[in-house]
């Protein structure tokens, strides 16, 4: 079966052909980084007009590249949330003029619960019950998964993502958009114990996350207790890479300390992690480090960032397990709740 996945949730624009939910024949990605650079982040009607512009050429260097027509395609599988709205109408209705277009079923698609798919794609057989990570932009979640499409959400940001709080701490510190690779890049240099940062806690929910907090006293620490964004910095450049480092360490030990207090608690055969963040080697390596036993399953590069193969594999999956397309008109949704 041959699924052409569609993604245009945030600032990528991709579609993918993927055969049988696991092997991919295309993976097209258009990044607008460049766009956004300017802005220190996605704005959101640049995204959308932009994927507008390049959503129909990538379909058709997809099928292109996979050396198929349209007329071979048997699913469209489309991320309809979360998301912007305006990048994810784009997506969604192309999804579903080419149903019309080309007779084929159409199916929507939680991106969320493709991040955590993607780290399975390239494995024979998946192990459950199991937990999910994802980490992202947008998103900071540990889940129990029971299976493909079974999940209980354990844990969540109750205000910044752990992607964005890389973001704009590399702001803090004058670094380039997209923050998180320059962050990992610069903590290389530095002395992750120089700074002594602390991650946020909710109470009576010991598997939620907080940035908020650990963000601003970075901000406190790099411009000063009354600063603002656009205030100079107070500290050297040899210091900014110990901040990086002090941030990063803190961050990605409330992650792992969670995920690893959470397998205490439930089941756990193995560990599917999701999202941007995933690609940060220190975050692999300090997992492994910690790690007592459990089978960690990483996405590949190519798939921990936004892209279509994730959505049209899992795609698959779904539309066996409903047993029918969707409506035209399902609507597109900023925010889902996986469970």
């Amino acid at each position: 079966m041959l699924v052409l996945g569609i993604e245009s949730t945030c600032d990528e624009t991709a579609a993918s052909v993927v055969k049988d939910g696991k092997q991919i024949l295309s993976n097209i990605i258009f990044s607008q980084v460049k766009l956004h650079e300017k802005f220190g982040g996605v704005f959101p009607e640049v995204a959308s007009r932009s994927h507008a512009e390049k959503i129909l050429p990538v379909i058709d260097e997809a099928l292109s590249k996979a050396n198929i027509t349209s007329e071979d395609i048997d699913l469209i599988a489309v991320a309809y949330g979360p998301g912007l709205i305006g990048s994810l109408l784009v997506g969604s209705n192309t999804a579903k003029t080419l149903s019309l277009a080309w007779n084929k079923p159409f199916i929507g698609i939680n991106h969320i619960e493709a991040h955590l798919y993607a780290a399975m794609m390239g494995e024979d057989a998946v192990q459950f019950p199991a937990l999910g990570v994802v980490l992202s932009g947008g998103h900071t979640q540990i889940l129990r998964i029971k299976n493909i499409g079974d999940y209980q959400v354990l844990g969540t940001t109750i205000d910044d993502a752990i992607g964005e709080s890389f973001d704009k701490v590399a702001s803090m510190l004058g670094l380039p958009y997209p923050g998180g690779p320059q962050v990992e890049k610069l903590a290389k240099i530095g002395d992750s114990n120089k700074f002594l940062f602390k991650a946020g806690k909710v109470k009576d929910s010991p598997f939620d996350f907080s940035f908020s907090g650990l963000k601003t006293k970075v901000l406190y620490t790099v411009k000063g207790q009354k600063s603002h964004k656009s205030s100079p910095l107070i500290i050297s450049e040899e210091e900014k890479a110990h901040v990086a480092a002090s941030f990063q360490k803190v961050a990605f030990s409330d992650v792992i300390e969670k995920t690893f207090l959470a397998t205490k608690k439930y089941k756990t055969k193995a560990i599917y992690f999701g999202g941007g963040v995933c690609n940060n080697q220190k975050l692999r390596s300090m997992f492994d480090a910690e790690n007592n036993g459990y089978k960690l399953f990483w996405p590949s590069f190519g798939l921990s960032l936004d892209n279509a193969a994730m959505i049209a594999g899992l795609g698959y999956h779904k539309f066996f397990e409903r047993k029918h397309s969707d409506p035209l008109h399902l609507e597109c949704k900023t925010r889902i709740r996986l469970a």
